[in-house]
């Protein structure tokens, strides 16, 4: 696998990048938040207990406000993962989707020890964050995937009738790879997404949602991203419920005043395609941010994940000052969110400066270490 090279990145343009990638993980996590205390709710439920208009603000969930789930723990060894695949590469090892499985499988350890082992120098920093170490419902798909060391693959996928939207829901950091071109970014989607879910349905709908981001991040419409997403899968074995999916969701906009009865007529959001689906229609539909996530979570489906995917694709379109700052306040683990966000835009942007064949940041290295 290869990818483009990046030219030089002016100020402007780095202070640009780093708030689209702040927005969209800040988002990811606020989203998954806002629908993580009544993801097991119908909307009738949800109304019950929270009114009418359903939830219009965090709620508990885990014993406090603004709690993430396991797509947010996730979200976060991925991008450790794809930064350990850049440090890497200057020793000649160039192979991200094993790099973001082993990343992964940090994350795997978390949800079975009591807390980090500090014997472990090989794990960097991230795994060292005792908040992590806490099982939030993550899909059984995802925990049985990554039950060993095996590397699943397109060939020889885990689970491959698990259709839901564990690995969607994981898959935005794909699409803040900028320098790299959609196609590779929808292909290294795909591969990481067959890792735990392998039915086709699952790992196209990661790919397609990861090349709408890296649109956006890019600077694109929504709409443009999306049309960019179809002409990538659209040539795929099985692409077909994720394809309607995604123009089902261009039509509904066009069909009335967004609401959960709208959202309702894209699928509960069990399955992959729908979680999808829900998202891009919320982002589209959307008047600001906090709308847009609050559509994304009232219905009857997994309210966590829409919500999720749903934050992402606003905030990386709008970039982390979009952001509701009441809820950015109670959001648990926003400094370590924030860390791994500009970690991530200094590695994408500044790379060369930090590693290299010949000269590397002893720092940097200690925190995603090359082996």
């Amino acid at each position: 696998m290869s990818t483009a090279v990046t030219g030089v990145w002016g100020r402007a343009e780095q202070q640009d990048f780093r708030s689209r990638v702040r927005g969209g993980l800040l988002g990811a996590a606020i989203g998954d938040a806002l629908g993580a205390g009544v993801t097991a709710l119908t909307w009738e439920e949800i109304q019950q207990a929270h009114g009418q208009d359903g939830v219009t603000d965090l709620v508990p969930a885990y014993g406090r406000r603004g709690a993430i789930t396991a797509a947010t723990q996730l979200t976060l060894f991925t991008v450790d993962g794809l930064i350990r695949a850049q440090v890497r590469r200057d020793t000649g090892a160039w192979h991200p989707p094993t790099d973001v499985h082993r990343a992964y499988l940090r994350w795997a350890a978390t949800q079975r020890d009591w807390g980090p082992d500090e014997r472990r120098k090989d794990n960097g920093w991230l795994a060292r964050e005792e908040w992590l170490y806490a099982c939030r419902d993550a899909p059984k798909a995802s925990l049985l995937g990554l039950g060993d060391d095996t590397l699943g693959t397109l060939e020889t996928p885990k689970n491959p009738t698990a259709r839901d939207a564990g690995a969607l829901a994981r898959s935005a950091p794909f699409g803040l790879l900028v320098g790299w071109e959609p196609q590779l970014v929808c292909q290294l989607a795909v591969e990481c997404a067959a890792q735990t879910h392998g039915h086709p349905a699952a790992y196209l709908s990661a790919g397609a949602y990861a090349v709408v981001v890296h649109g956006l991040a890019r600077g694109e419409t929504l709409d443009a991203a999306v049309q960019r997403a179809l002409a990538q899968i659209g040539s795929r074995p099985g692409h077909q419920p994720v394809t309607d999916g995604l123009k089902h969701a261009l039509g509904a906009v066009r069909q009335g005043i967004p609401s959960p009865s709208r959202v309702a007529e894209l699928g509960e959001g069990h399955h992959a395609e729908d979680a999808l689906s829900i998202a891009v229609y919320c982002a589209l539909v959307a008047e600001d941010v906090r709308h847009g996530l609050r559509l994304a979570v009232n219905h009857d489906g997994p309210s966590q994940v829409t919500g999720a995917l749903t934050g992402a694709l606003l905030g990386a379109l709008h970039g982390e000052t979009a952001l509701p700052p009441a809820w950015l306040a109670e959001l648990e683990g926003r400094p370590t969110v924030l860390e791994l966000a500009d970690d991530f835009a200094m590695e994408m942007t500044q790379g060369p400066a930090l590693h290299n064949p010949t000269v590397t940041s002893p720092g940097w290295l200690a925190r995603y270490p090359r082996t």
